[in-house]
């Protein structure tokens, strides 16, 4: 039996270390990909942008804020850009906490001056001046010379009080016609990888450290930092001189077994012996497309899991004292057989002497109870008759009260319901009246400059005609008309030029789209039924929540999918259907932001929010609107009182339980139609409206 306790103890050590490894290197694993993915999409992300023109890098001013307003949404050290001209700018968290702003200019001495932020980004005051040279740093001639994206050499600056060693990940830049510009990097802190170490459940017995192949130590879980200060400098360690016993106990094996830390290709299991006890090791590799080749080594004492044989040892007493407390419940319950039938009687004339005369006492195998049972039966009974009929009274005089008490909060209800109404309707009238108001304000200059813009490109086409007659006609030109060309560069100007001019055209169409969505939207006031086209007023209303659709930091973009049918024009109130329609939309992406706030941004990628309208013709007397979204949806108490005025599922102060309310009412008692609500728990919500294509149509039915 021993020889057997102790093969069951030493199986179940080794299940519980091969689990407690895998999961630590596994989430070591998905962290590195997680956390050191970020600097290169980043980079990626300034990189097209910068080749789209959207960033203009000779405007440093610009591009500074722009790399303070990233620091504000990712998890780094520092962004920046270093160019062929020898200028850059960027943007740093050098002490872990403040986000200042780096601007150089192209030759040194004192060229790089360091600003300090407000809270908008905007520069305040130069707190530093340095030397800078791209030229003579890895960080700028790394990526250029390999001409795309990897990671830098890993370096270090001993920042006053905030040690700062940081993974430096690049890649060089382009403008739109494939010209190199320079490149881009992004910084990514070290030390931060030993927090995440740190607070791994292996961590509290046993060791995790990262390091690279010539040996430098990188991060581990324990409280001793990777590097030491010589003449306060950093200086990064090796492994096997990690300040902790343990890390470098552990690596110093590991180099020993596998002569080097190069050979190891595969991940590894092990046994080591480290201070006269037994370890099990975990050596498992970890590399990136960019260039990172790096070890994870998780090591546990095998004494940390001695807590499972100590856990048999417990349960066999364990079960020893559960025997022991079924004999002693086996002799209670014996007991409490034969004084049951009395303990009943002592507990039943308490309960009649308490008012409650429903008692009545079953038969007992003792004879004598029997007869003393049948009596109290008898007597409990006379007893519970004579209360019977008050009782009746009693209960007659409470449901009139309750009824009175019903109706008093029923007309409560209905007045509240009505006032909300009434300070919705005036509340929707005045945003319509001053959004028409607006757009009427917007469309006149608008118009002028819409109308001028045609005009504008003709005189400016033939102007350029006469330069290039001019060119063709007096191909050598005068030096001065030719210093000036370069000066003001003639042929990006006429390039720019008739771009600019077609920009500005899309943009007042686009102007003109918005001012006449407004004036549609903003007929909220009207008292009589207009025949309209449903579908200008859906993209009314979705013109006017399009900043809300929109990707934003701190929400992602939320999809609209259009399966507009063929629709006649429909009679109704156009502003009153508007009011529902916006109150389904809001509704919809409030439960796509709260979701979407529960999510990583893997888990939005693979399944984005979305909101899909749909539009058919029923018959030919009606029409149907369906709008639904992909949220978490509803449970079914929720969707049963979905339109009951009051009721609402968002936090005070953000909803008043009203909007469904009088989106029903509007729908069913003002158009005579339907609005009907369908949900399924974690895949979303569908509100479908029907309206009748005629009121004629609705007064008659």
């Amino acid at each position: 039996m021993g020889y057997l306790s102790f093969k069951n103890g030493q199986k179940a050590v080794n299940n519980l270390a091969d689990q407690l490894m895998n999961r630590t290197s596994s989430l070591v694993d998905q962290h590195l990909n997680s956390y050191l993915s970020i600097p290169h999409r980043v980079n990626q992300i300034n990189a097209d942008a910068i080749q789209m023109g959207l960033l203009d890098v000779r405007d440093r001013q610009t591009i500074g804020k722009y790399f303070w307003k990233q620091m504000q949404a990712y998890d780094l050290t520092y962004i920046g850009i270093g160019l062929t001209t020898g200028e850059g700018a960027g943007a740093g968290r050098y002490d872990g906490k403040t986000v200042t702003i780096d601007d150089w200019s192209a030759k040194p001495p004192k060229n790089l001056y360091t600003y300090a932020t407000d809270e908008k980004g905007d520069r305040t005051n130069v707190t530093t001046i340095y030397d800078w040279d791209n030229f003579s740093m890895s960080w700028y001639t790394e990526p250029v010379k390999a001409g795309k994206a990897i990671w830098s050499r890993i370096y270090t600056w001993n920042y006053p009080n905030h040690p700062y060693i940081v993974a430096s990940a690049g890649r060089p830049i382009y403008d739109a016609q494939n010209r190199l510009l320079g490149m881009v990097g992004a910084d990514i802190h070290l030390l931060k990888l030993g927090e995440f170490l740190r607070h791994l459940d292996v961590s509290r017995n046993g060791q995790v450290f990262i390091l690279e192949r010539n040996g430098m130590l990188i991060a581990d879980s324990s409280t001793q930092q990777p590097f030491t200060l010589v003449k306060d400098d950093i200086q990064r360690l090796k492994a096997t001189d990690s300040l902790d016993p343990a890390v470098q106990g552990i690596a110093k094996q590991l180099q020993q077994s596998f002569k080097g830390f190069q050979s190891i290709t595969q991940p590894k299991k092990l046994l080591l012996n480290w201070q006269g006890e037994t370890h099990f090791v975990y050596v498992t590799p970890w590399r990136d497309q960019y260039g990172l080749d790096w070890l994870v080594v998780v090591s546990v004492p095998e004494n940390a899991f001695m807590a499972q044989i100590n856990a048999n040892t417990r349960t066999t007493i364990l079960l020893c004292l559960g025997a022991l407390i079924v004999a002693t419940l086996m002799g209670y319950f014996t007991s409490r057989w034969i004084t049951r039938p009395i303990l009943r009687m002592n507990l039943a004339s308490q309960a009649m002497a308490s008012g409650n005369l429903e008692q009545t006492l079953d038969n007992s195998s003792v004879q004598e109870l029997n007869t003393l049972a049948q009596s109290f039966n008898h007597m409990a009974g006379q007893l519970s008759e004579s209360f019977t009929a008050l009782e009746n009274s009693k209960a007659e005089l409470e449901d009139r009260v309750e009824e009175r008490t019903s109706e008093l909060k029923t007309a409560l209800s209905e007045l509240q319901r009505t006032q909300a109404q009434v300070v919705q309707n005036e509340k929707m009238s005045s945003l319509g009246q001053l959004v028409a108001g607006v757009a009427h304000e917007i469309n006149n200059p608008v118009n002028f400059i819409h109308g001028n813009i045609t005009h504008l490109n003709e005189y400016t086409q033939d102007l350029l005609r006469m330069i290039q007659l001019y060119q063709q006609r007096h191909p050598s030109s005068d030096p001065e008309i030719q210093a000036l060309a370069d000066e003001i560069d003639l042929e990006f100007l006429v390039d720019d030029l008739q771009k600019m001019l077609s920009s500005m055209k899309i943009g007042t169409d686009r102007i003109r789209t918005i001012v006449l969505s407004l004036r549609n939207f903003s007929r909220m006031d009207e008292s009589e039924f207009k025949t309209v086209d449903i579908h200008e007023g859906i993209e009314s209303t979705l013109l006017i929540l399009a900043h809300r659709l929109k990707e934003r930091p701190e929400h992602p973009a939320i999809e609209v999918i259009r399966d507009y049918g063929n629709l006649p024009p429909v009679e109704c109130y156009p502003g009153q259907l508007n009011q529902v329609l916006m109150n389904i939309l809001v509704n919809a992406i409030d439960v796509l932001d709260e979701v979407n706030a529960k999510r990583t941004n893997r888990e939005i990628e693979e399944n984005p929010s979305q909101i899909t309208i749909r539009t058919s013709l029923i018959d030919s007397q009606s029409v149907k609107i369906a709008i639904a979204d992909n949220g978490s949806g509803m449970p079914e108490q929720v969707k049963n009182r979905i339109f009951d005025p009051f009721f609402t599922t968002k936090p005070v102060g953000k909803g008043t339980g009203m909007g469904m309310a009088i989106s029903y009412q509007i729908i069913t008692e003002k158009h005579g139609g339907k609005l009907e609500c369908f949900s399924t728990p974690g895949k979303g919500t569908e509100f479908i409206i029907q309206v009748p294509i005629s009121q004629r149509v609705c007064e008659t039915v």
